[in-house]
């Protein structure tokens, strides 16, 4: 089940399904349900034919999907120039592994089930970029693993969009957590004091691409999206993993134990379903959730978990609405100091990094190696200053580094085709670190309904 993904150099034996001679990548979008399949072409790419080849059912999400193309394509600056071919129809999946118009599936939409897109897709010779999450029960986890290893052994790309990775502010709590002379090393936490707590707030109702987002309704129901910690939750952690253990492969069998973990609602208006989603009413498969003319959506999740042996607790929220926009949060707690990522009213709701000193008299010890840090990442990253706030240290962060949460999926696929284009570039410790992620996200799930 731990199967490293590499394809077949072009032209040789065991060629990949749509591939051209060239080498060349050409997309196929895949039952796009989900906003972040067309942030995938928000920009084209070198080596990426401009052709899409998109397969699903006619019907709302297909029309949404083509129209935020299409308004890729008509913008003023840096307009994209897709040419997209429509295949529909009820055998849409058949026809695309027979048919074999391209060699990369998109994937970005219903939660339930995509682990069979990806795995069919995979044994069929396509290489996958999907969005999370790749699964959202327990019972699905041994497929997840098959299709690493139907990966592996055929020489095939399958790479989940995390997308946070990217995030500057993510990337420098990262590098500071890993400089001994400024962290320390973790603590090891425990559940009144963990070493590590990352709080997120999504937010059902928000605007994408400069205009409101509609929000298709089977999102609503957590059996096809999945609860908070099976969705979003996997960003936050692979945040864990990521951050603690940068570059090493983690085993689930050994390295993980789920201590504690709990849900609840956030109840959504009749009124605020018919703004987000278009529809007057709670369709019938919702109502044995509606409590007082109201939705009760299951997408707040806390978990404990130790990650090799380090404690760390979760909150992954979800509100209606927020002027703000989505937030995130995280500490770090090292013995020399903590690294933290803040982002609301204090920082104008902007994320911020700010490096804590576990004791005064050290302060001066700590902001020296910060300084020397910060001088090393400035050879990549230009402008990286610190503000003495006296208790804590801010990172001063220039603005072009702040790109968005939705370039960052145009950053992830370039990514991709870098590993597309060397494959010995891939990470030998992303498919290990896959499953841990997703034993974590789904055993945790399971554990909070048991505690309601």
């Amino acid at each position: 089940m731990e199967g490293i993904s590499r394809r077949s150099r072009p032209g040789e034996p065991g060629r990949v399904a749509g591939e051209a001679e060239d080498g060349s990548i050409r997309f196929v979008t895949l039952d796009p349900g989900h906003f972040h399949a067309a942030l995938v072409h928000q920009r084209v790419y070198p080596g990426v034919s401009r052709r899409i080849h998109v397969y699903g059912p006619l019907g709302p999400d297909l029309v949404a999907h083509l129209e935020r193309i299409a308004l890729f394509n008509a913008r003023e600056r840096e307009p994209t120039n897709w040419e997209v071919e429509v295949h529909t129809g009820p055998d849409f999946f058949d026809r695309m592994r027979r048919e074999r118009p391209g060699n990369v599936v998109v994937l970005a939409g219903r939660s339930r089930g995509k682990i069979d897109y990806i795995l069919g897709s995979l044994e069929a010779g396509f290489h996958v970029l999907a969005d999370k999450p790749w699964i959202i029960e327990p019972e699905e986890f041994r497929a997840l693993g098959e299709a690493l290893d139907v990966a592996g052994r055929r020489g095939l790309l399958a790479y989940d969009i995390m997308t946070e990775r990217y995030e500057i502010t993510n990337i420098l709590q990262r590098e500071l957590v890993r400089d001994p002379a400024v962290f320390g090393s973790p603590l090891p936490g425990s559940l009144e004091e963990p070493s590590v707590t990352m709080r997120s707030v999504h937010h059902l109702s928000k605007t994408v691409a400069g205009r409101p987002l509609r929000r298709p309704v089977w999102f609503f129901d957590t059996r096809e999206q999945g609860e908070a910690l099976a969705d979003v939750g996997t960003h936050l952690v692979d945040l864990s993993i990521w951050t603690l253990f940068p570059e090493r492969a983690l085993d689930y069998r050994r390295d993980v134990e789920i201590l504690a973990a709990s849900r609840w609602p956030t109840m959504l208006a009749r009124s605020e379903f018919e703004r987000i989603t278009g529809r007057p009413d709670f369709p019938p498969e919702l109502r044995e959730r509606v409590r007082d003319d109201a939705l009760a959506c299951d997408c707040n999740t806390r978990v404990h978990y130790t990650l090799g042996g380090i404690l760390i607790r979760l909150d992954v929220l979800w509100d209606v609405a927020s002027e703000h926009g989505d937030t995130h949060d995280a500490v770090y707690r090292g013995t020399l100091a903590s690294i933290e990522v803040h982002q609301g009213a204090e920082e104008r709701w902007q994320p911020e990094v700010y490096v804590v000193p576990n004791r005064p008299e050290s302060g001066g010890e700590v902001r020296a190696a910060l300084e020397a840090r910060l001088s090393g990442l400035r050879e990549e990253r230009p402008g990286l200053e610190v503000e003495d706030q006296g208790h804590r240290l801010r990172i001063v962060i220039p603005d072009r580094y702040r790109v968005g949460h939705e370039f960052h999926f145009s950053e992830v696929t370039s990514r991709f085709l870098e590993y597309f284009a060397d494959p010995d570039r891939f990470p030998v410790w992303e498919n290990p670190n896959m499953l841990v992620k997703y034993f974590i996200t789904t055993q945790g799930t399971e554990l909070s309904r048991s505690n309601g």
